[in-house]
C-alpha cells in the first residue's frame, strides 16, 4: 500500500529537523514529502503535494497554523491536520477543533507522543480508505442497484444509447439473460378503466413476467409503456412470442379489467438494432384503432418491408459529436466512414437515402448553431439548406462533403476553445494586475469574478502560464515592488503594503527568495 504523504510546517528549523530525523516515517506508514517554515509557503506546497497529513505549528509568521488549516480544510477535505503549540491555551484548542484539526500537541514535541498520534491517524486513514474500497460493501450496493441498472440499460437499448459492439458484453455484466439469435422490442399500451397509474403498470408487468419465458424475455417500465425485449430463435419465433402476448392481453381483460394492446417491432440481429424495433413497435400501436385493441399487433404483418431501416440515430449523433468535439481528425474520418458504411449496408431506397442525408444535414446545422459558428464559416458562401443527397454523384462524394464540413466544425470549435482559454487567462492576469495590492486577493475571489470552478481555473491557468495562481501573483507583486524600489524613495514597509503584504517581514522574506537579496540591498544596487 502507498505511504501516506506528510507536510511539515514550523518556523523553527531545529524543530523541523528534529521531527524529520527522529520519526520512523516509513515504519509508521508515512512519507515526509515537504517542509515549510511559514503558512504561506505551506499553502503553495500543499497545492502541488496534496498531503494526506499536515503537521503544523500554530504560531508562525505571515500565516498562522490555524489559518492554514482553515484554508486547506476547504481545498483538501480528505487531509488530516495536527497542530503544535507552545501555549497551553484553551482558545487555541477550541479554534483547532473548529478547523477539523485531528490532534493538538503541546511543545516541546515528544517523539513517542507524535508517533502515537501518527499511528492513530494512519488507522483513521486506513479505515476511510478501506470503507471506500470495501469490495463487499460496494458489491452489496451494486446488487441493490442491479434492477434499476438493468432497466436503465434496456431503456438505453430502445433509445439507441448503447455503443455498437458493447451491448452483449454490458448485458452479460448486468446478468441479463436473453437467449436468442435475433431480438425484438415490444411496447404494451394500457387502455380501459384501469388507467395508467404506477400500480396498473406494475400489475401488467407482473402478468407479462408470469406468462413469458424468463430466459428469453425481459420486461421493464418505460415512459408510458411496459416495454419488453425478447430473444427469438427456431423454437421461439416472433409468432410464438405473439401467441404469448395475445394470452396476456386476454388475461389483462379478465383479471385487471384492462384493455391491453401490445405493439411488436421487427426482429433485429443485434441489440443495438432494438432502437428500430422499438420504433416499429410504436408504429404497430398506431394501427390499434384499425385492427383492434386488446391484442398483440406485429408491425411485420402490417408493413412487410418494415425491417431495419436507414436513419441517422441518436447513437450516430453522439459518436460524431464526440469525434468532432473531443478527438482529432482521424477519429472524425472514422466516424464519417462508419456512417457511410451504414448506408452501404442498408442498401436503401432513394427516399430513405435522401431522408438519411437530410437528417445528417439537420444535425450539422444544429451543431454549427449550438457551437456559435457562422453558417458560411462551415458551409461556405451562398450555402442553401435545400441541398439533397441526389445532388452528389455518388455516396463517396456525399461522404467527402460531410467529412469536409465536420472537419471545419472541429477546427473552428478547437480554435474557439483555445481562444476562449487564452482570453480567460488574460482576464485573470488583468484582474491580478488590478488587485495585486490587496492583501486578501485569493484564487477563490478570482474564480468568483470569472464564474469558474477553482479546479478548472487552476488547471487552465497552470497549463497556459506554466505556474500556479499563487506563484503568478507573487511574481506580479515582486515586479511591482522592484520597480518601486528602483524608482522611488518610499519606505520599504509602505511598498510592501502597496504590493499586498501587510507584514513587512514576510515581504522581505519573499523578496529575498525571489531576487536573492533584501529589499534594502536591492535598492542600493546590491542585486
Amino acid at each position: 500500500m502507498d505511504l501516506y504523504r506528510v507536510l511539515l510546517v514550523d518556523d523553527e528549523e531545529d524543530i523541523r529537523v528534529g521531527i524529520s530525523r527522529k520519526m520512523d516515517w516509513t515504519g509508521l506508514g508515512f512519507a515526509l514529502v515537504g517542509e515549510a517554515d511559514n503558512g504561506q509557503d505551506a499553502l503553495e506546497l500543499a497545492e502541488s503535494l496534496r498531503p494526506d497529513v499536515v503537521l503544523t505549528d500554530i504560531k508562525m509568521p505571515f500565516m498562522d497554523g490555524l489559518e492554514l488549516c482553515r484554508i486547506l480544510t476547504e481545498r483538501l477535505p480528505a487531509s488530516k491536520f495536527v497542530v503544535f503549540s507552545g501555549f497551553d491555551d484553551f482558545e487555541y484548542a477550541k479554534q483547532a477543533i473548529q478547523m477539523n484539526v485531528s490532534e493538538y500537541i503541546l511543545k516541546p514535541i515528544n517523539a513517542s507522543e507524535l508517533s502515537a498520534v501518527l499511528q492513530k491517524l494512519k488507522a483513521e486513514l486506513d479505515r476511510e480508505r478501506t470503507e471506500r474500497q470495501n469490495m463487499e460493501t460496494l458489491r452489496n450496493r451494486y446488487e441493490e442497484s442491479l434492477p434499476m441498472l438493468r432497466d436503465l440499460f434496456c431503456a438505453h437499448l430502445l433509445e439507441g444509447r448503447v455503443d455498437p459492439g458493447s451491448g452483449l458484453e454490458e448485458a452479460h455484466r448486468l446478468d441479463i439473460k436473453l437467449q436468442g439469435d435475433v431480438w425484438v422490442a415490444a411496447l404494451a399500451h394500457v387502455g380501459g378503466g384501469g388507467g395508467r397509474d404506477a400500480m396498473t403498470s406494475l400489475s401488467v408487468q407482473q402478468l407479462l413476467d408470469e406468462n413469458l419465458p424468463q430466459e428469453r424475455c425481459r420486461s421493464f417500465l418505460y415512459n408510458d409503456w411496459v416495454a419488453l425485449i425478447a430473444g427469438l430463435g427456431e423454437e421461439f419465433s416472433v409468432y410464438s412470442f405473439m401467441g404469448n402476448l395475445d394470452r396476456v392481453c386476454t388475461l389483462a381483460g379478465s383479471y385487471l379489467d384492462l384493455t391491453l394492446t401490445v405493439g411488436v417491432g421487427a426482429p433485429c440481429d443485434s441489440l443495438t438494432g432494438l432502437v428500430q424495433s422499438a420504433a416499429g413497435a410504436r408504429g404497430a400501436l398506431e394501427y390499434r384503432a384499425l385492427v383492434g385493441r386488446g391484442r398483440a399487433i406485429y408491425i411485420g404483418d402490417l408493413e412487410p418491408d418494415n425491417g431495419v431501416g436507414l436513419s441517422f440515430e441518436e447513437v450516430d449523433e453522439r459518436s460524431l459529436t464526440a469525434a468532432i468535439k473531443l478527438c482529432g481528425e482521424t477519429e472524425v474520418r472514422e466516424a464519417v466512414e462508419t456512417l457511410m458504411e451504414k448506408v452501404r449496408t442498408a442498401n436503401p431506397s432513394a427516399g430513405q437515402y435522401n431522408l438519411f442525408f437530410l437528417e445528417l444535414l439537420t444535425y450539422l446545422l444544429k451543431l454549427t448553431r449550438r457551437s456559435g459558428l457562422g453558417m458560411e464559416e462551415v458551409f461556405g458562401a451562398g450555402f442553401s439548406s435545400s441541398v439533397q443527397a441526389t445532388d452528389f454523384p455518388s455516396l463517396e462524394a456525399m461522404g467527402d462533403w460531410c467529412l469536409e464540413r465536420c472537419l471545419r466544425i472541429q477546427t473552428l470549435i478547437h480554435r474557439r476553445q483555445t481562444d476562449t482559454a487564452g482570453r480567460t487567462v488574460e482576464r485573470a492576469k488583468e484582474f491580478i494586475r488590478q488587485h495585486y495590492m490587496e492583501s486578501d486577493l485569493s484564487v477563490e475571489t478570482l474564480c468568483a469574478y470569472l464564474h469558474l470552478s477553482l479546479t478548472y481555473f487552476s488547471t487552465l491557468f497552470k497549463r497556459e502560464t506554466g505556474m500556479s495562481f499563487t506563484a503568478y501573483v507573487t511574481v506580479v507583486r515582486m515586479e511591482a515592488a522592484a520597480e518601486a524600489l528602483r524608482s522611488t524613495e518610499e519606505k520599504t514597509y509602505l511598498i510592501a503594503r502597496r504590493c499586498g503584504y501587510e507584514d513587512p517581514n514576510y515581504f522581505s522574506y519573499v523578496f529575498k527568495k525571489q531576487f536573492g537579496v533584501t529589499p534594502t540591498k536591492y535598492r542600493t544596487g546590491g542585486a
